[in-house]
């Protein structure tokens, strides 16, 4: 029997990555268009409900309580399990390095307890689902602020602007990975009603990333440490400033996700290359001329219908 995914926030990173991999995987897929669509009623009849819903930061603390309880409801209307995007947020400043799902989420920041307290509420509202827990995004369409605009604006001038600390290991993921990894332990029958794993993907420090996108574009980029004085100026007056600011502390604390979880779950899963993820990475694509390099791009419009061919998957 074809199972059932309702997509929201489609056309975001993790949405669109979790909708090209199910429907690439045979599920029948829907998209929740909130200008038009009602969620009890778009939710009716479906297996998983994917919330790639993603406030911009200064949003988050008044609008993630409401959406997660909208989308617990529908969950437990249908009796759907709800799967998501966790970030490392709650983890707060001063972690040790090795993230691991035993490691205390401690943070004071306004972020991270945002996070904390989202899943919290899954958790007890007795809700099945999955947490996907990884670093910072790269993805094959734009949308990721820290990697599309802040750190990689002017990779094109042969630089990137790294926020913090250049020798300081720190945990990306390839949202194509990401999504393959969920759709996978979907498949898992034993998969225990809520789980949240980590899926370590790849940790790099400002000078590996800087190498590794040298090697990828044929041309040399410079790593330069990133100024915060215009953001701490403009946060005065700017509240996404604010919480950019807030964040500083990631791109200098040294951390990684524990592999080992995912390895257990799935023992056959195979990460994209790290080369061949970045080629395929916003704004890197545009730069490599392999037309693979933008084969993974997330389909901008879903049917209700799978797939008829499967479109390359990333390569291994």
């Amino acid at each position: 029997m074809t199972r059932t995914a309702l997509i929201l926030g489609a056309t975001g990173g993790f949405g669109g990555a979790m909708a090209e991999a199910l429907w690439n995987a045979g599920w029948r897929v829907r998209q929740f268009d909130r200008k038009t669509d009602d969620l009890a009623t778009a939710a009716q009849g479906v297996d998983i409900i994917v919330n790639g819903w993603n406030p911009s930061y200064e949003h988050q603390a008044a609008q993630v309580p409401i959406l997660t309880q909208k989308v617990i409801a529908a969950a437990k209307a249908n009796g759907a399990r709800i799967v998501i995007a966790g970030s490392i947020y709650g983890y707060g400043a001063g972690s040790a390095p090795a993230l691991t799902e035993s490691t205390p989420m401690r943070a004071t920041n306004t972020l991270g307890r945002s996070r904390i307290e989202m899943e919290e509420a899954y958790r007890t509202s007795g809700v099945s689902f999955l947490i996907l827990r990884a670093g910072d995004f790269l993805g094959t369409s734009s949308g990721n602020r820290w990697f599309d605009t802040l750190i990689a604006g002017k990779l094109a001038k042969g630089r990137i602007a790294y926020p913090g600390d250049l020798d300081a290991p720190h945990a990306w993921a390839f949202l194509p990975d990401v999504a393959r990894a969920g759709v996978q332990l979907l498949d898992r029958t034993d998969l225990p009603k809520q789980i949240a794993l980590p899926v370590a993907g790849m940790t790099l420090t400002g000078r590996q990333l800087a190498t590794a996108l040298s090697d990828v574009t044929g041309r040399q980029i410079k790593a330069r440490r990133m100024a915060w004085w215009p953001f701490r100026l403009a946060s005065l007056v700017w509240p996404l400033g604010r919480h950019l600011v807030e964040m500083r502390y990631l791109w200098s604390m040294p951390h990684w996700l524990d592999p080992s979880p995912l390895e257990t779950w799935l023992p056959n899963f195979t990460p994209t290359p790290l080369h061949e993820a970045l080629a395929a990475s916003h704004p890197v694509n545009t730069l490599v001329t392999d037309p693979a390099a933008n084969q993974d791009q997330p389909r901008q419009a879903h049917g209700g219908l799978p797939l008829p061919q499967a479109s390359p998957a990333p390569a291994k």
